[in-house]
């Protein structure tokens, strides 16, 4: 499967949650979700229909897969990563997930979304241990430094940041220095540092059919 180019509310609006897919605009009252929470399309308001165990399924792991901004095949081959790892393979899952590059971007708080973590990733913004990573799916190990580029630090999206992350907070597992904007990976995320608002024992359930 192909990326997902419908609209990102309409994406939300399917799952039936804010999936925080735009950003700040997800924190308005100009989400969908606060103006139209029913499905998208002509019988959409009618509300949904009782969908079977593996509707449910599917359910949650389009939401994972959407949340991540990955496409089917990358979604996949993350979850054969897991199942060939020791331990709990959900609780697995969700770390490599979660150690992405693009995904440490979102959750420090240095992009609104995650789609646009993954652009500033892809155009080369940022540095691992002083050296530039432009792969958006790099898995971030406990240890690692992340920074800005010298030469990006004082461009017109980054320069309002300090102000903007006063009262931000870092997941557990992340170490961030609001003013110079340089941060650690302290440790592997746990479950309880993640919350996910998916079922991640029903995407194991999918992929195990």
């Amino acid at each position: 499967m192909a990326k997902d180019l419908n609209p990102k509310c309409k994406q939300c609006r399917r799952a039936g949650e804010k999936l925080l897919l735009k950003g700040e605009r997800c924190n308005t009252p100009k989400c969908a979700i606060v103006k139209r929470n029913f499905p998208p399309g002509f019988h959409g308001s009618k509300g949904k229909k009782r969908m079977t165990d593996y509707g449910l399924q599917l359910a949650e792991k389009q939401k994972a897969k959407r949340q991540y901004n990955l496409t089917e095949k990358q979604f996949t081959i993350f979850f054969e990563r897991a199942r060939r790892q020791q331990g709990n393979l959900g609780e697995n899952f969700l770390k490599l997930l979660e150690m992405r590059l693009d995904n440490v971007i979102y959750r420090l708080g240095l992009a609104s979304s995650r789609n646009q973590a993954r652009q500033f990733v892809g155009h080369g913004l940022f540095a691992v241990n002083d050296r530039m990573v432009n792969i958006p799916s790099y898995i971030v190990r406990a240890g690692e430094v992340i920074k800005i580029k010298s030469n990006k630090r004082e461009a017109k999206v980054f320069s309002a940041l300090s102000e903007k992350l006063k009262n931000f907070n870092a997941p557990g597992w992340l170490s961030l220095k609001k003013d110079t904007l340089e941060a650690k990976i302290i440790e592997a995320p746990k479950m309880d540092m993640i919350r996910p608002n998916f079922n991640i024992q029903m995407i194991v359930e999918y992929y195990s059919r």
